[in-house]
């Protein structure tokens, strides 16, 4: 062992002890590493902070605000209403749930896709009468097993492909991953949605107040093309219970109607009064295609148009000795004095009699306002009104729902068809995202978590360090003489424990960077191909299924879920022992040793 290979892998020693530890963030870490190669020589500076221009880094940037974009748009809202059951019982429900998850994590972030997903979840956890964490932890997994699936479904697929590339093989394909991918998230999906959700603990709900909203009252007038004209209210009862919503009023010609007869057949421009929860607004909307009569009237002036892209929905609570105690939304000019709109108003459980723009408002009262950020909260601390917990309250918008999907559809086939590369390909949808406006341009850069970004550039070079000194080849000469005793199938087995051992201590795309070069080393030592050992080393680093610590998703239902640190390993394990039984086989024979 020479002395540049003593210090790199010295360097990585503490760095992945540091992880361990965990007392500084990830990127930090990353940062630290890489500055004391540079001290030691071992990086030369002008070449220090390449990796921010690296393929993975690039695409891994691009894919989340891409994501953003399908978020905020509602498209996913509109998947879910499709695909998962209403009247299904847990086992269904859950595997239709898991499944979803595991088909969007494929072509979004993760991480997204399981914001999106949770408040679904735990309202089927209620329906079904089970812990909310039973269901939540088969979607954190399920949107883990997804990310094995395609090139962009996970960093450690991504950073693999790097490594590929610097070996002077080139980079994976889009689809190069799905065969063992979909192998695995199969058979994942398909032992939790029948066995692993047994096998968690029934923990009591913590942290579920804040999904849960007090039921509003709006307003919403049925355009001349909505599929509700000529339909009465009787037919509608099922299908509004569906969406735990129930129509309580009409108004057609400025008359309205409480309680109308359910005979009454709905005609174009007829304004219905709807009591339902914030979350489910947007699904009535969407499903019925109607739209909100204040959202209607909104003013359309250029400079509206022009700024159209920074307009929010937000939840406001007046509170005692608010100067809007007894004042409605015409006494106060929302629109004409603050440019803000006034959707839908709440009031602990009463039934409210007026119109919407007309209710006297009380302490107490919950108000969506739709308007921009800044009039929302100067329109709020003026007028004693104060923010609840922030809620993405997603009204579907039909052009960015079918532009965002476009979008992204397209920059996945131009990046699968290898015209250009997915950096480029992704690149090119942020961009048309931004033109197009499906994206809010001034928060574009905020959908971008920029600590996995600096983690991703300030490892790759550490990592391409290991292998430049012949330190990788060092520690697979190692595992090769020690464990594997030159066996090709032992060593693959070895690689791939090891790397879903660390990721569950420490960040999956710092474990994908650390093993990646090691797994190459491997296979150069017993002349086999090396596409099998970084298949390995990816679908390794996206199995984080025994810590919370190991992944976001992980992290993220631990107090919705009112989960231990110990809890996951009792569906983890058998997960984890799935994977390596069906990973093995399959990337044997996807990938032959021999190929």
């Amino acid at each position: 062992m020479n002395l540049e290979q003593t210090m790199i892998l010295a360097i990585l020693a503490v760095t992945v002890g540091m992880f361990l530890w965990g007392k500084w963030r990830h990127d930090m870490v990353a940062a630290a590493a890489l500055l004391a190669c540079v001290a030691v020589g071992l990086i030369q500076p002008v070449d220090a902070f390449l990796g921010f221009g690296h393929n993975a880094v690039v695409t891994v940037a691009c894919v989340l605000i891409l994501s953003s974009a399908l978020q905020s748009s509602g498209a996913v809202d509109v998947l879910t209403r499709f695909i998962l059951p209403s009247k299904a019982g847990p086992t269904l429900s859950i595997a239709a749930l898991t499944a979803l998850a595991a088909i969007l994590s494929g072509f979004m972030n993760n991480v997204g896709a399981l914001a999106l997903l949770m408040p679904v979840a735990i309202q089927i956890a209620g329906r079904l009468d089970l812990p909310a964490g039973k269901v939540l932890m088969p979607l954190a997994f399920g949107s883990i097993l997804g990310g094995t699936t395609t090139l962009i479904g996970t960093p450690p697929n991504l950073i693999v492909s790097g490594f590929r590339e610097s070996a002077g093989l080139g980079l994976f394909r889009m689809f190069d991953f799905t065969p063992t991918g979909v192998a695995v998230a199969l058979v994942g999906v398909v032992f939790i949605s029948l066995i692993g959700w047994r096998l968690v603990p029934a923990r009591q709900k913590a942290g579920i107040e804040g999904f849960e909203t007090e039921a509003y009252m709006t307003e919403a007038r049925v355009p001349e093309d909505s599929k509700l004209v000529g339909r009465s209210l009787r037919e509608l009862d099922d299908e509004m219970d569906e969406l735990d919503a129930q129509i309580i009023g009409l108004v057609r010609n400025e008359v309205r109607m409480m309680a109308p007869s359910a005979a009454r057949v709905i005609r174009p421009n007829d304004i219905l009064v709807i009591e339902t929860d914030a979350e489910s607004l947007a699904d009535v909307l969407s499903t019925f295609g109607l739209e909100l009569e204040e959202e209607e009237e909104a003013p359309t002036s250029d400079s509206d148009k022009e700024t159209n892209d920074e307009i929010i929905l937000q939840e406001l609570a007046i509170m005692p000795s608010s100067i809007l105690e007894n004042r409605s939304a015409s006494d106060l000019l929302l629109r004409t004095r603050y440019g803000i709109n006034l959707l839908a108003v709440s009031r602990q459980g009463q039934r409210l009699m007026s119109r919407l723009r007309a209710i006297k408002l009380r302490p107490g009262d919950l108000l969506l306002l739709q308007g921009p950020p800044d009039a929302l909260s100067s329109f709020g601390s003026n007028m004693g009104a104060v923010p609840l917990a922030e809620r993405k309250v997603r009204i579907p918008d039909q052009r960015n729902v079918i532009l965002s999907a476009g979008i992204m559809l397209g920059a996945v086939l131009l990046a699968a068809s290898g015209w250009v590369s997915a950096a480029v390909a992704f690149a090119a949808g942020v961009l048309a995202s931004m033109a197009l406006r499906t994206v809010n341009l001034r928060s574009v850069y905020e959908q971008v978590d920029w600590p996995v970004i600096v983690l991703l550039a300030m490892l790759l070079p550490v990592a391409g360090v290991m292998q430049s000194t012949g330190a990788a080849g060092l520690v697979a000469g190692f595992l090769l003489d020690y464990f594997a005793q030159g066996n090709a199938v032992i060593a693959l087995v070895v690689i791939l424990l090891t790397t879903m051992i660390l990721t569950d201590l420490m960040n999956n795309a710092a474990t994908a960077a650390v093993l990646a070069p090691i797994a190459l080393g491997v296979a150069n030592q017993l002349d086999v191909n090396p596409d099998t050992f970084l298949m390995a080393v990816a679908i390794g680093a996206s199995c984080a299924f025994l810590t919370p610590i190991g992944h976001q998703n992980n992290t993220l239902i631990l107090g919705p879920g009112g989960f231990r640190f110990g809890d996951y390993w009792r569906m983890g394990l058998p997960l984890d022992l799935l994977v390596i039984a069906t990973a093995i086989p399959m990337l044997l024979w996807v990938w032959p040793l021999n190929g």
